[in-house]
């Protein structure tokens, strides 16, 4: 894994073999941040980093200068690596321990950025089922973004909030926003 541009860039972090995790491709990652960087300014966002596994989402917007940036994942051993690894890079990544949905459900907070990795192997109403939450409990900002990342075998595109996706080898990235009412 390694992070591709900002304060960190080109620098390789390894993580434990033992974590239950598929990390997103540089050249997928790369894609996704050429298309956020034209959206947002980093400065001042904030991240909402879902199933965030080895944290190489995250880790990409704080090398960015992103500094309010929470990762949600239930498996201890990847939250355990995240807050570490950002200790040691000095990063201001807030790690939470905990089942995606359940935390969807409770949080009080809006981002800017939403970003889900969960298991490709989801049901396509698992992966429907992040989507709802986030609008149905509203927890973007305006002109807030949910990016889901997901294999060729789901299509979202039936979300009401659905806006686009991009296809970078096996992985896909769908974006949701809220709709006008």
């Amino acid at each position: 894994m390694r992070i591709i541009s900002g304060r960190y860039k080109g620098k390789r972090l390894i993580a434990p073999k033992k974590l239950p995790v598929r990390p997103t491709t540089d050249m997928a990652k790369e894609g996704l941040f050429n298309i956020l960087n034209n959206r947002f300014y980093f400065d001042g966002l904030k991240i909402l980093d879902l199933f965030a596994g080895t944290g190489n989402i995250s880790f990409e917007f704080a090398s960015r200068g992103v500094e309010d940036i929470t990762a949600v994942d239930s498996f201890p051993g990847c939250t355990q690596y995240i807050a570490k690894t950002s200790m040691e890079l000095d990063f201001s990544i807030s790690t939470v321990k905990a089942d995606v949905f359940k935390y969807l459900e409770r949080t009080q907070e809006k981002f800017n950025i939403i970003f889900a990795d969960p298991p490709y192997s989801f049901d396509q109403s698992q992966f429907l089922k992040i989507a709802d939450l986030v609008f149905e409990h509203r927890l973007l900002e305006e002109d807030g973004l949910l990016v889901i990342e997901h294999s060729d075998q789901t299509d979202l595109s039936n979300h009401p909030s659905f806006s686009e996706q991009r296809k970078y080898g096996g992985s896909i990235f769908s974006f949701f926003q809220q709709k006008e009412e």
